[in-house]
C-alpha cells in the first residue's frame, strides 16, 4: 500500500520588525506517492524509455472502431491486471503490441493475431489455448492412445479431451523415463520446442551403475559420443552423489534422438538404472506428483515463447 509523506513540525518563520506584517504561509499539499503495478517475475522493458521516430512512434496499426478489443480488456482478460492498472501499465511505456510500444490508453486489437508483450514477456492472449505440465510416471506410454490398451497419457487427460479439447504432447519420453512432458493445442510452439534448431535444453537426472568420475566422463560427453545415428553432446554434466556402487548424474542437453541420454551414458560406461525429465526450458518439474497434471503460468508460457523466437 502506498504511503504519503508525514509531515513533521512547522518551519522557522523568518525574523520580521514589529512594523513588518508577517507574510501570510501558504502550505503546499502532500503528494501521496503512488505504487507503481509490478507483475512477477516479469522482465525490465527493453525500450521502456526509448522516445521513437517515423512509424515506430505511430504505435501499433489501429482496428477500425466495432473490431477487435480495447487492449486494458484483453489484459485483463489474460489475467495480467485489471483494467485500471492496465491503463497505468500503458502511460507507463510497458506494453508492446507487434513489437511497438503503446502510449495511446483504448487501442482495439485482434486478441487472435496480436502479438503482445508486457515488460518484454509475451503474454498468451488467445482463450483457447491450453498448456499443461504433466509428471509422467514409469511404465505409462507417450501416447494418446495405446493398441495394446497399456497405460498412457491419453488416460490422463481423457476428460479433458471428452470436454472438446485437443492436446498433443511435446515430445515423447520412452516407458521407463518419468519426469516432465508438456502437452498443449498450440501447434506452433510445439513445432518449435520439438525443432533441434531452436536448441531448447532438456535436464535430465539418471541414476546410472558405478561410481562415475565427474571430470573424465564430463569431459567425454561434453566433446561428443559417436552413435549408431551419429555423434552427440551433452550441454552439462554434473556428478551429484556417489556410493554403494551407484551414482546419480544430471545432464543437460538439447538433443531429441530416442533414448538419447540412456545411450550416452550406456557408451561411457554407466548404464541408466532410472531416469527423470526435471526440466524443458524454463519449465521445471518442481514438487509435481507422478500423474498429476498443472497449469503452465503465464510467465512460464511467456519464456517458452521467447525461448523459441515466437
Amino acid at each position: 500500500m502506498a504511503r504519503g509523506r508525514i509531515g513533521g513540525g512547522s518551519p522557522l518563520a523568518p525574523h520580521t520588525s514589529p512594523n513588518t506584517p508577517a507574510k501570510k504561509k501558504t502550505v503546499k499539499p502532500v503528494k501521496q506517492a503512488v505504487q507503481p503495478v509490478l507483475i512477477s517475475n516479469a522482465k525490465p522493458a527493453r525500450r521502456q524509455h526509448v522516445e521513437l521516430d517515423g512509424d515506430a512512434a505511430q504505435g501499433p496499426k489501429k482496428l477500425p472502431w466495432g473490431e477487435g478489443e480495447r487492449l486494458q480488456k484483453v489484459l485483463a482478460k489474460a489475467g495480467v491486471a485489471s483494467r485500471r492498472a492496465a491503463e497505468e501499465m500503458i502511460e507507463a511505456g510497458r506494453i508492446e503490441v507487434d513489437g511497438k510500444i503503446v502510449k495511446e490508453q483504448g487501442l482495439r486489437i485482434d486478441p487472435e493475431t496480436a502479438v503482445v508483450r508486457v515488460d518484454g514477456v509475451r503474454v498468451v492472449i488467445r482463450d483457447e489455448q491450453v498448456y499443461l505440465a504433466l509428471n509422467k510416471p514409469k511404465g505409462w506410454q507417450s501416447t494418446m492412445s495405446d493398441e495394446m490398451d497399456r497405460p498412457c497419457v491419453g488416460d490422463i487427460v481423457a476428460e479433458r479431451i471428452a470436454a472438446g479439447q485437443r492436446l498433443f504432447h511435446v515430445g515423447r519420453l520412452d516407458a521407463d523415463t518419468e519426469g516432465l512432458l508438456l502437452l498443449t493445442n498450440d501447434g506452433d510452439l510445439a513445432h518449435r520446442l520439438m525443432h533441434p534448431s531452436f536448441e531448447v535444453s532438456k535436464t535430465y537426472l539418471a541414476t546410472v551403475n558405478g561410481e562415475v568420475n565427474n571430470r573424465d566422463v564430463g569431459k567425454l560427453l561434453k566433446n561428443g559420443i559417436e552413435l549408431e545415428d551419429g555423434p552427440a553432446t551433452v550441454d552439462k554434466f554434473q556428478v551429484l552423489e556417489v556410493g554403494q556402487g551407484k551414482s546419480l548424474v544430471k545432464v543437460v542437453l538439447h538433443e531429441g534422438r530416442k533414448h538419447i541420454v540412456r545411450r550416452l551414458l550406456d557408451a561411457v560406461g554407466h548404464p541408466v538404472i532410472a531416469l527423470v525429465r526435471t526440466h524443458i526450458g524454463p519449465v521445471a518439474l518442481g514438487d509435481q506428483r507422478p500423474g498429476t497434471l498443472r497449469v503452465l503460468g503465464r510467465d512460464e508460457i511467456g519464456k517458452l515463447y521467447e525461448a523459441v523466437s515466437l
